[in-house]
């Protein structure tokens, strides 16, 4: 498909490939292969640009993220790391990770949602975007994991407080405690992905069909939604919630002009024409 009319510039990128495979939807891909697409530091900062930049262009509604060869993301770059461990200014001057964690996604919130197409391994980090994800499809060979306590080091970038939420506190610990690898169906019954696709079918495909399936819905209505769905996920009660959600997003959608044509298509028996969104 060809690239959509941005608003927006798309940011510079170094360790990563940019498409737009369909209507309203961001395609990233992490292309370091050769090195299990561990992220440095400088592949933090790019991926939270890209996500801010997903959240500020009008014309995407969705973003979807998969890795390039044999894994989805092994986590940190461990040479970089042990290179800068004891000696680097870097490491007391600046963080390595953006506010939004590992790959700007392990503690993004953001605006517009991100789904994983895990094709292969997803260790630590990689595992850490993964589980903040707001859906995630895999690819039968993806196997899962939070190595760190084999390395001496703990998963500090958001994974292990909403792993527990996402498992519960045995599965949690056992995956956390004992860094064991788990397979793509285990990790399907335990709630940390949506779906497994079949043996020789393309999980970026099953991706982007869901994409496809969200996009196709009216974009401030998918915010909102996801705004509700962000504060029970953040551990807010029911009532706080509808309350703030009532107050702080519903009244910006009503009587917009994607509310008035999701109920005047109803009506008329079409398809709505949505309107990029304006929240």
């Amino acid at each position: 498909m060809t690239s959509p009319r941005l608003s927006i510039q798309i940011p510079p990128t170094s360790f990563t490939k940019i498409s737009f495979p369909a209507a309203h939807v961001l395609l990233i891909t992490l292309s370091r292969p050769s090195s299990l697409n561990c992220i440095n530091s400088a592949g933090h900062r790019e991926l939270d640009a890209i996500w801010n930049w997903l959240d500020a262009e009008p014309s995407l509604r969705v973003g979807v993220i998969t890795g390039e060869g044999r894994a989805f993301c092994a986590g940190a770059d461990l040479k970089e790391w042990n290179s800068t461990n004891f000696t680097s200014e870097l490491r007391r001057t600046e963080p390595s990770e953006p506010s939004g964690g590992f790959g700007g996604l392990s503690r993004r919130s953001g605006k517009k949602p991100i789904i994983a197409a895990v094709n292969g391994i997803c260790f630590g980090g990689g595992c850490e975007m993964i589980i903040n994800a707001d859906m995630v499809i895999a690819s039968p060979a993806a196997t899962f994991a939070l190595p760190e306590v084999k390395r001496g080091v703990i998963a500090l970038a958001g994974g292990l407080t909403r792993l527990v939420r996402t498992v519960g506190r045995q599965r949690a610990m056992e995956m956390a405690l004992t860094g064991r690898v788990i397979g793509a169906e285990q990790a399907r019954e335990w709630g940390l992905c949506n779906a497994v696709v079949e043996a020789g079918e393309d999980v970026v495909q099953r991706a982007l069909e869901m994409a496809s399936l969200v996009a196709d819905n009216s974009p401030d209505s998918v915010i909102i939604s996801r705004e509700g769905l962000k504060m029970g996920w953040d551990g807010c009660g029911v009532e706080e919630g509808t309350e703030r959600l009532e107050k702080e997003w519903f009244t910006c959608m009503e009587g917009g002009e994607n509310m008035k044509e999701g109920i005047r298509a109803f009506v008329e028996k079409r398809k709505p024409q949505w309107i990029d969104s304006k929240l």
